[in-house]
């Protein structure tokens, strides 16, 4: 990972899905800066990533924490079922991250090729909003952070000119503490979301549409 090699490899694709070391995150991509999409046998050459493709069997962990009382407490329409996992990620699993419809991104502990949570991208029109859930079992151990914060940083390099956008339910308070960590700042609740809405590296004219908006 250290070598300059490496890194370019990684810079030059884009993120497939995120291994989270104690020290560490290795981040595997799909599409480089000018959004060609790159195969998936493409990013599993990368060996010392050694990445992770989504399978089905990644859906004893989806169910798991999406069924637990603290993952599933604020989220909206998250479907919890066994088999309708299973196939979400069978949707998902061959998906090239793109910026013209959504893409679930696998989390996993390099080390156990255990999944511990899950990011989702929602580009639409200059904007990326994201959505996560993580596992209860990595709650408060800074995975989140680290895997998210890398995330975010990637993207806004190859795409700065785009607005950074997050939802949240008002009495989520540990996703607003996260997000504050992340350099998001809270511009109020947005009454046509029924959410919390935090933005980072927002444009003028979208900072000024989501002030009056707000209360």
């Amino acid at each position: 990972m250290g070598s300059t090699e490496h890194q370019r490899q990684i810079i030059d694709t884009f993120v497939n899905s995120v291994y989270v070391f104690d020290d560490r995150v290795v981040l595997n991509f799909n599409f480089t800066d000018d959004a060609k999409t790159v195969t998936r046998e493409e990013v599993f050459r990368n060996e010392s990533a050694q990445t992770k493709k989504c399978k089905s069997k990644d859906a004893i962990q989806m169910v798991d924490y999406r069924n637990n009382e603290r993952c599933s407490k604020y989220q909206r329409g998250q479907t919890k079922d066994y088999k309708d996992i299973v196939a979400l990620i069978e949707r998902n699993k061959d998906n090239a991250l793109n910026i013209a419809s959504p893409t679930m991104i696998s989390v996993a502990l390099r080390e156990t090729d255990v999944m511990i949570g899950e990011i989702v991208v929602m580009p639409n029109d200059g904007t990326i909003s994201l959505g996560y859930t993580f596992s209860y079992k990595v709650h408060r151990s800074g995975y989140a952070y680290e895997a998210l914060s890398s995330f975010i940083e990637y993207l806004h390099k190859h795409y700065p000119q785009w607005d950074f956008i997050c939802f949240t339910e008002r009495e989520n308070i540990p996703s607003m503490s996260l997000l504050k960590k992340l350099g998001y700042t809270n511009l109020g609740y947005l009454p046509s979301k029924n959410s919390q809405v935090f933005g980072k590296w927002l444009r003028q004219d979208t900072l000024e549409e989501i002030t009056s908006a707000v209360r």
